[in-house]
């Protein structure tokens, strides 16, 4: 029992260092959409630079899985995938 604990302690942490890994590179992808000049709304581009903001923060803040989703919203409204 104590061993698939500790099997599932060490699975959680790993998939935490993932998640914390990809926060940054979706943060710079989204930065060089943005320093391509999309062709956005104003609130669309107001809406993209709040939720890249907020992943950052969230990422800052070690909640890499809400990152993670969050800065998919800003790739959703940029058009990457």
């Amino acid at each position: 029992m104590k061993r698939l604990l500790l099997a599932a302690a060490l699975t959680m942490a790993m998939a935490g260092t993932a998640a914390a890994s990809q926060c940054p590179k979706i943060m710079a992808e989204i930065d060089a959409a943005l320093a391509a000049s999309p062709t956005l709304t104003a609130e669309q581009m107001a809406e993209v630079t709040k939720l890249r903001a907020e992943g950052e923060a969230q990422h800052a803040g070690g909640q890499h899985a809400e990152s993670v989703a969050t800065l998919a919203k800003a790739k959703a409204i940029l058009g990457l995938k």
